[in-house]
């Protein structure tokens, strides 16, 4: 590996540098969004019964317990449950719309190894070949077969170290784009939920009245 990186040419030292960072970025973010998961449907349904029965304090405290992007839009929601229905639907759109810079964080970085690294290489490769004609001109055209291969060969290298590092990389940045679109669908669906959820309950239920049998022998008396 490293007679690799000697022979190909300082631009393998920032292929090596750029493969390091795209791995330190995957994994940071791949766990990020490993601890931000959340199963919305049983967390709702545990939710909703709090809701029903009008224990918003219970339900604050419950998204609190478990502070994620999809728990904080439905803790703005919860808080100003008082708020119309139109209302709670814009607190739901710009609590998740805070959440978004912060699970986007970095991945863009990632995308733009994934991006530049095989234009590094192409970089050390033109470099190359420069000098390898370079130095044939300067021996006034006369050159030997094993000096040409040989230069073509070191200037290959950073080719081929720029697509090492580009095709992790853009694998990477697509699997966490895949996951980023996942937990933004949570949300919205969480926020649609939990606003139906709080409009709900403020519709009165029907009371049945049973009558007491004092009340009972009553009417009858007076029929």
């Amino acid at each position: 590996m490293i007679a690799y990186m000697q022979k190909g040419g300082p631009l393998m030292w920032l292929l090596l540098f750029c493969s390091i960072l795209a791995g330190a970025l995957f994994l940071e973010r791949a766990l990020f969004f490993h601890q931000i998961s959340v199963r919305v449907g049983e967390f709702l349904g545990g939710l909703s019964n709090l809701i029903r029965h009008h224990r918003w304090a219970e339900a604050q405290m419950e998204c609190a317990a478990f502070p994620t992007p999809v728990t904080r839009v439905l803790h703005a929601a919860i808080l100003h449950h008082n708020a119309p229905r139109e209302e709670l639907k814009t607190i739901v759109q710009e609590a998740g719309q805070l959440e978004v810079p912060r699970l986007e964080r970095r991945l863009g970085l990632l995308g733009a190894i994934g991006l530049i690294a095989p234009l590094i290489g192409l970089l050390g490769t033109v470099i190359g070949m420069i000098d390898v004609f370079g130095n044939i001109s300067a021996q006034s055209g006369f050159a030997n077969s094993s000096e040409i291969s040989g230069g073509i060969y070191q200037s290959l290298l950073t080719t081929a170290g720029g697509l090492f590092v580009a095709i992790p990389a853009a694998l990477g940045y697509a699997f966490l784009s895949s996951r980023l679109n996942s937990i933004l669908h949570e949300m919205e669906r969480a926020g649609i939920e939990v606003v139906n959820l709080i409009t709900d309950s403020r519709q009165p239920g029907r009371i049945i009245e049973f009558e007491t049998p004092e009340r009972s022998s009553r009417s009858n008396s007076e029929s």
